[in-house]
């Protein structure tokens, strides 16, 4: 991609014995490039070796730049700040385990030169556990897609490449990096995968376990309901109190339809009770959706942000007056 910087970020966690390869294998790959590069590695807290051998590596290197956290704060966060303080035109994160090939970074930046805005990678061969991590996350994998409508076959591979403004426009939080190419595309990028080599790991452990299964469960349902109902909350949550009101009036009238034909006192039946709870229930869903929507408001116009992306203009003059 002539005339494209490149940033590539590493958010790394007690990695201390792989940084050292990982380093001369990432150089390898971006010398041959030709085309100005950074390293820009986010130490999350490591409380192994790892800070003294970024430091090392920044003295040693100018290319290589260093983010440390004060403590742990994610992967997501540590990916974020990369990102943020990435200079290059294109950015690259990838794990600091060594697992992801730096040799597949030129392919990822072709596939870029092609149209792309977000390419990313395919553990098709993955060297993980089969029943404690492959098929939970083939499993995830299948769900997100279907739930997302956008179709990759890997979402938990760390190695990525983004244009640079795409993925500024996407703000992570929690545990929700896996989910970018989701937030790029439905903010109109172009989003595709690329089969990628997988190595097995060499030092180290890995720091997800089974655990995370019900984690990506909880962040697939806000991805679900930001992409639906982020500038609309008002239709699920008016929805769900009109569906209480429903089951008000159903319960009310069928305890008025058994105490005038049946003989059925009130008292004898929980019917009264749940039609009041109902109707309460989506009393006050209405009024959250009311305030979702101030809020929603609220926040777009604080950050002068618009709920839309342009990819570009031409012949436009801007004629909106500056806030």
């Amino acid at each position: 991609m002539a005339g494209t910087s490149l940033s590539v970020v590493i958010p790394v966690f007690n990695e201390a014995a792989s940084l050292l390869g990982l380093f001369e294998e990432v150089t390898d790959a971006l010398l041959g490039l030709d085309v100005p590069y950074e390293i820009l590695f986010v130490d999350d807290g490591s409380t192994d070796a790892s800070p003294r051998v970024l430091q090392e590596l920044a003295a040693k290197d100018p290319a290589v730049k260093l983010i440390a956290f004060r403590r742990n704060f994610g992967q997501t966060a540590a990916m974020m700040a990369g990102i943020e303080y990435a200079q290059g035109d294109v950015i690259v994160v990838m794990d600091g385990d060594g697992q992801n090939d730096p040799a597949d970074i030129p392919r990822l930046l072709d596939r870029l030169a092609a149209g792309f805005d977000v390419v990313s990678g395919w553990r098709r061969e993955r060297k993980d556990a089969r029943w404690r991590r492959v098929v939970p996350s083939r499993i995830a994998n299948s769900l997100i897609s279907w739930i997302s409508g956008v179709h990759l076959h890997d979402y938990g591979c760390s190695l990525k490449a983004y244009r640079c403004d795409v993925i500024r426009a996407v703000r992570l939080y929690g545990e929700m990096h896996r989910f970018a190419p989701i937030y790029a595309s439905w903010q109109g990028a172009r989003v595709t995968e690329l089969p990628v080599n997988h190595r097995p790991r060499e030092h180290g452990e890995s720091k997800y376990g089974l655990e995370r299964v019900g984690k990506v469960l909880l962040d697939l349902l806000v991805v679900w309901f930001l992409g639906r109902y982020e500038t609309r909350p008002m239709y699920i949550f008016g929805g769900f109190g009109f569906v209480c009101w429903g089951i008000s009036l159903a319960s009310g009238a069928y305890a008025v339809w058994r105490k005038l034909f049946d003989a059925t006192s009130f008292i004898q039946t929980p019917l009264p009770l749940l039609s009041v709870m109902a109707f309460i229930t989506g009393v006050l869903s209405i009024l959250m959706g009311l305030l979702a929507e101030l809020l929603v408001r609220t926040y777009y116009e604080s950050q002068q942000r618009r709920p839309y992306s342009i990819r570009s203009s031409q012949n436009l003059e801007r004629t909106q007056r500056e806030a």
